[in-house]
């Protein structure tokens, strides 16, 4: 990473474990424990292990690694959507967490009444959120689907919501999850083209599995494997390493299909 600006989001040896039981029986023998009894009825798994890294002002950082390697997990913890198990995570600076509002929407409520509750959620006023509800409308490209209630939205749909009404809260920090792999063609590109704008004042992370989008949007790149960074540095260097391990697994797992 560069050694300029001031550092923004700043992670100390995160860690993050998950309890997988085996049944509900064993889920409230846990909760409900016999006097004096040690025994834990629940295996750990560790979903990231001992991750360390900063992001400055103005970086654009990528996240890579695949399906199911941790890179969720630590946006969830960088957005404060959950706690580490171990380690410090420190974030300066207003955030736009399209993975966050996405997930926390009301299900039961409309899309315009999400806009006025994320966008307070977010830290915007109510007068603030009015003014700009016609641009989030454009933005989103719903249509009439703003008056309908969130839970008839297919999985893109909230996407489009959330990521519009991230891009209009004059955020510092920008944490996108793959969101540019919803909605047509059309709406990928007016995301791309507000990212772009958007890097010239503030700083992303973005989270993918795909090498050519980190190349397009980042200019520095961690790369996630197994729970923990495998490497960091200049993007197209770690795009680079990524890809090769990835074409070495598949041609493995060719040859041994093979025999």
């Amino acid at each position: 990473m560069s050694s300029d600006g001031e550092v923004v989001i700043r992670a100390r040896h995160l860690a993050k474990a998950y309890k997988l039981y085996d049944s509900q029986g064993d889920w409230l023998k846990q909760q409900l424990p016999l006097v004096g009894s040690a025994r834990t009825y629940y295996k750990s798994f560790w979903a990231l292990k001992d991750i360390s890294f900063e992001v400055r002002r103005g970086e654009s950082v990528g996240i890579i690694g695949r399906n199911g390697c941790g890179k969720s997990t630590l946006l969830q913890i960088v957005c404060g959507m959950t706690r580490p198990t171990k380690g410090e995570i420190w974030v300066k600076g207003r955030v736009a967490p399209v993975l966050a509002l996405g997930a926390t929407f009301d299900l039961e409520a409309t899309g315009r009444e999400n806009v006025l509750i994320g966008g307070a959620v977010l830290g915007l006023k109510r007068h603030e959120i009015i003014a700009q509800f016609d641009s989030i409308a454009e933005f989103a490209g719903i249509g009439d689907f703003m008056d309908q209630p969130i839970k008839l939205y297919s999985t893109g749909m909230r996407t489009r919501l959330a990521f519009a009404i991230c891009a209009h809260m004059n955020a510092e920090i920008l944490i996108v999850d793959e969101a540019l792999s919803v909605g047509d063609m059309a709406f990928q590109q007016k995301c791309v083209d507000w990212i772009d704008n958007f890097r010239r004042t503030g700083t992303l992370l973005f989270v993918s599995h795909a090498a050519e989008e980190l190349q397009r949007l980042c200019n520095h790149a961690i790369w996630i494997d197994g729970g923990r960074v495998r490497q960091g540095g200049d993007v197209a260097e770690v795009a680079r390493a990524y890809k090769k391990a990835i074409r070495f697994e598949e041609d493995s797992m060719s040859r041994f299909s093979a025999v």
